[in-house]
């Protein structure tokens, strides 16, 4: 769930996952092991890109379709 809302939010804002990674100074390799074996971020990761995109790490992870849910 959470490589697909990734990938998605990218998609819909015209950038890469790799893009983000290096402006998040993650490693792009980092990217490419969340698509191919499912793994999810740490926590602080998680809220960093939940920052950039502006949107709930809650809705990151698939456990709400809600991306605003963090401003209720």
């Amino acid at each position: 769930m959470f490589w697909e809302r990734y990938y998605n939010l990218c998609k819909n804002n015209n950038t890469t996952p790799n893009a983000v990674c290096a402006i998040l100074k993650l490693s792009t390799a980092t990217a490419t092991k969340w698509k191919k074996t499912g793994a999810i971020p740490n926590g602080e990761t998680l809220i960093k890109i939940a920052d950039y995109f502006n949107v709930s790490t809650d809705y990151l992870l698939g456990r709400t379709d809600n991306p605003n849910s963090h401003k209720q």
